[in-house]
């Protein structure tokens, strides 16, 4: 018998539990459609424009404006497990987002393993403060942003409300800037991660995981939150949303806790447009 190298899985159970692409049959037809629709909105959405917020090539956002002003901003975090996808694939709830009036900012950032995930983890916080001292003076006017990230993104998205050093300097709270955040499938403790394949370009060690885990930092002071994941995902990702859920709840957060039927970890990003969907409903109501 092998021997187990994190509760009870071994290396190869380990690898499994943390490969969303073991539910599916094909995972490229998903990226395909992602890349589909992303282009679709760039090209058909009027106002469509690319803002820099950082100095690395890396730090750009493509943002589609509603086509009315003093709506609400939605701010999505891609995943990729931290070393793949783009903003380029991420734009897929824009259309049906920005006729409703909802602005959308798909945030770029730069991968690993260029980028140690402590430099993601910064740069994404980084774009999310940018957008929000600057959401009023960019097309559209939004007057709320709300934040949304799927996978890695739902951890990005989770670490940057977390920022306390970064909030302070911007003299703001999170509940003051950010009306409530969609954390989808989202990996929120980085130990199990560290002990897989998925670690080879990102060279977690133990303290680096510990340092950049939500799970295991002080869940106080968040705006509302919707956390969700598909039915059709690894017991490992069940688990980390389910404690990551407990863990907000006893911090005092309120939590929209969401297992999705028939979902699975890449296509439930497309009901976040959706307002017929259970999750599409609650993000509209966190966004209208």
């Amino acid at each position: 018998m092998a021997a187990a190298v994190f509760r009870s899985y071994d290396q190869h159970e380990l690898d499994i539990q943390y490969s969303p692409s073991s539910c599916v049959d094909d995972v490229d037809s998903y990226l395909r459609e992602y890349a589909r629709l992303s282009a679709r909105a760039r090209t058909e959405i009027d106002g469509f424009v690319e803002i820099r917020y950082g100095d690395t090539p890396e730090q750009v956002v493509d943002y589609f404006p509603a086509g009315t002003s003093g709506g609400s901003l939605l701010v999505f975090v891609h995943g990729g497990y931290w070393q793949e996808l783009s903003r380029r694939e991420s734009a897929f709830m824009a259309a049906d987002l920005t006729e409703r009036g909802v602005s959308v900012a798909v945030l770029g950032y730069g991968l690993a393993p260029r980028y140690t995930v402590p430099e993601i983890v910064t740069m994404v916080s980084e774009g999310v403060r940018w957008l929000c001292r600057n959401a009023a003076g960019l097309p559209g006017s939004p007057r709320r942003v709300v934040l949304s990230g799927s996978s890695a993104g739902a951890h990005l998205t989770a670490m940057s409300l977390l920022d306390e050093a970064g909030w302070h300097r911007d003299g703001r709270r999170p509940t003051e800037a950010v009306s409530g955040a969609v954390l989808l499938s989202g990996v929120y403790d980085l130990d199990p991660v560290r002990r897989t394949y998925v670690n080879a370009p990102l060279g977690l060690d133990a303290d680096t995981a510990l340092a950049c885990s939500p799970q295991r930092r002080p869940l106080a002071g968040l705006p509302p939150l919707v956390v969700a994941r598909g039915d059709n995902e690894t017991a490992e990702f069940a688990r980390q949303h389910t404690e990551f859920v407990a863990a907000v709840r006893r911090g005092g957060g309120s939590v929209n806790d969401l297992v999705v039927r028939g979902r699975n970890h890449f296509d439930l990003v497309f009901d976040v447009g959706d307002p017929g969907t259970s999750l599409g409903a609650a993000v509209a109501r966190l966004v209208e």
